[in-house]
Parts: structure tokens; sequence; C-alpha cells
């Protein structure tokens, strides 16, 4: 006896936030359309997505500085 097939995922779109399904029928997932993905795709070509990191230091400043 065969198992039933499970209900394809429906996933927030990244882009727009509305329903979209995560499954191989979906060409764009986890997109909901071609325009949402290519949205996603010309904000990382533009730079739009920055990924935060520590403030540079300058030449020293990492150094334990003696109280004395």
């Amino acid at each position: 006896m065969n198992a039933p097939t499970p209900a394809p995922r429906k996933v927030p779109c990244p882009t727009c936030g509305k329903p979209s399904l995560y499954a191989p029928s979906n060409p764009w997932r986890p997109f909901c359309s071609e325009r949402c993905r290519s949205a996603d795709l010309g904000a990382w070509a533009s730079e739009s997505y920055r990924v935060a990191s520590p403030p540079a230091t300058q030449d020293g400043d990492d150094e334990p500085q003696d109280p004395t």
C-alpha cells in the first residue's frame, strides 16, 4: 500500500510575501513569479542587500593598552 502524497508546501514569497508553492511544479520557487525572482536578483546585483559587519579598526587599535 502506498503512503499518501503530502500536499505541496506554501511559503511566503521572499519579495512580495504572497503565498508561493514550494514544489518542483513552480519554476521560480521560492518566489511566486518570475517578476519577484528578477526583482530579488536585481537587488543583489545592485548591492541593495548588505550583511552587517563589526566596525573596522585602525592599525594597532586591537592591541591591549598598557595602563602604566
